[in-house]
């Protein structure tokens, strides 16, 4: 039978991936306490959250979701979930890991929106920028887009006034040149 503990922990585990499409598996071992608690304030601050536990307490959690890392959880691992922002949780893993000399925590592959990826995928998603700075930076693509479109509607606008303006005064000279000849034919009669 087998440990309580182990079993509190399963399900522990189990609980925390019901729902998580974007998870890492990363090697934390060589990173101190105070390193590690770190890490994990910035994962959190993320919107992550960072898991250590067995190898194969993990295996057992993943394949119950159907998901097969076996040849990911070598040596040390633990599971980065990202809640909110897998690219932000990426970039911090990756800025962690750049802080030391040591390259820690180092990926060993991952689950991005249901769809298992390898570490260079994770290494471009981490270069992308937090979700908060893609958003900013589409928003600022869109509203000068839409600025410029609003420029060519009032320009078009003030075109077409200008011409019914223009056009209102040539239909004026049309009738006033037209008047003397309907009235001439008349008054000769």
């Amino acid at each position: 039978m087998a440990n309580e503990k182990n079993q509190q922990n399963l399900s522990s585990l189990k609980g925390s991936l019901s729902g998580v499409d974007t998870f890492y598996v990363v090697d934390y071992q060589g990173l101190t306490a105070g390193q590690l608690s770190k890490l994990r304030k910035d994962i959190r601050e993320k919107g992550g959250q960072l898991i250590v536990a067995k190898n194969t307490l993990i295996n057992i959690a993943l394949q119950d979701g159907g998901r097969d890392f076996t040849d990911a959880l070598k040596g040390p691992s633990a599971l980065v979930l990202a809640h909110e922002d897998p690219a932000g949780v990426a970039k911090t893993l990756s800025d962690a890991a750049k802080a030391n000399d040591k390259g820690i925590p180092a990926m060993k592959g991952g689950l991005v929106e249901g769809n298992r990826v390898d570490v260079k995928v994770i290494e471009r998603l981490a270069s992308l920028g937090s979700k908060q700075s893609l958003q900013a930076e589409f928003v600022g693509v869109l509203s000068s887009h839409l600025s410029g479109f609003v420029g060519i509607l009032e320009a078009y606008k003030a075109k077409l006034e200008g011409g019914a303006s223009e056009g209102g005064s040539a239909d004026a000279v049309v009738a006033d040149a037209s008047a003397p000849e309907d009235s001439a034919p008349e008054a000769s009669v």
